[in-house]
């Protein structure tokens, strides 16, 4: 696993020493930059992506709460404050920990590596949603086909066609089988001949239902109100 990369923001210059000191006795991490001006600091985060953020509340200009606010991203986020009233909203934004001064090493030692834990679960699933795909047999030979690539599914009578990308597949197999095997990944019928994945769906109208990818599919009058329900 990979440093886990940190900027920390104090307008208490000593803060930002005591962070740097605890940061330089631990493993796996990268203090790459601190501020004592938010507004420079939220300059730097909106052009550069780190792991997480350590932030004061109450400074000059833009507080704590409302610089993570501004971020075109989510970082992972430990209030480092001496206030205490803001306790809850900061739980509200889903940050990491809450540490009120002064913030003994060990403190904050167990706070980073609840963030590194955070971060490695985090990564986890969002390998694991990349990696998820689906395994079917076409000419006599058994293909892996990641649902990223897959763009739809259309019926003919005893087989499908399984469109992606790159390539279409023939596979003997009816829509119903097919529709009942795999809605657990996110596949739903829009049309007596068409299957598609819902996490592709850009939108719909009486008749059609539009992909990201610019294709144009027909929307079956008898399964409008089930696509609308479940994208609802």
């Amino acid at each position: 696993m990979a440093n886990l990369t940190i900027v920390s923001v104090d307008d208490e210059y000593p803060a930002l020493q005591l962070i740097q000191k605890y940061c330089g006795q631990m493993e796996d991490v990268d203090l790459l930059k601190f501020f004592q001006d938010p507004e420079e600091a939220l300059e730097y985060l909106k052009q550069n992506r780190v792991d997480l953020v350590i932030l004061d509340i109450n400074m000059p200009y833009i507080n704590g709460i409302e610089l993570l606010h501004q971020l075109p991203y989510k970082p992972l986020c430990i209030f480092l404050t001496l206030e205490t009233q803001y306790a809850v909203k900061a739980f509200e934004l889903d940050v990491v920990h809450y540490l009120v001064k002064p913030v003994d090493f060990e403190t904050f030692r167990k706070a980073i590596n609840k963030a590194k834990d955070f971060l490695q679960f985090k990564n986890s699933a969002e390998q694991q949603k990349k990696e998820d795909f689906i395994m079917f047999k076409s000419n006599y030979v058994m293909h892996k086909v990641l649902l990223d690539d897959v763009r739809w599914v259309q019926g003919f009578g005893e087989y499908i066609i399984l469109m992606t990308h790159l390539k279409k597949y023939m596979i003997l197999e009816r829509m119903s089988n097919f529709e009942e095997k795999f809605q657990n990944l996110g596949f739903i019928r829009i049309h007596k001949s068409y299957i598609v994945l819902s996490s592709h769906i850009s939108s719909y109208d009486t008749a059609h239902v539009y992909l990201k990818d610019g294709e144009k599919l027909p929307l079956g009058r008898t399964y409008k109100n089930s696509l609308k329900a479940y994208l609802n």
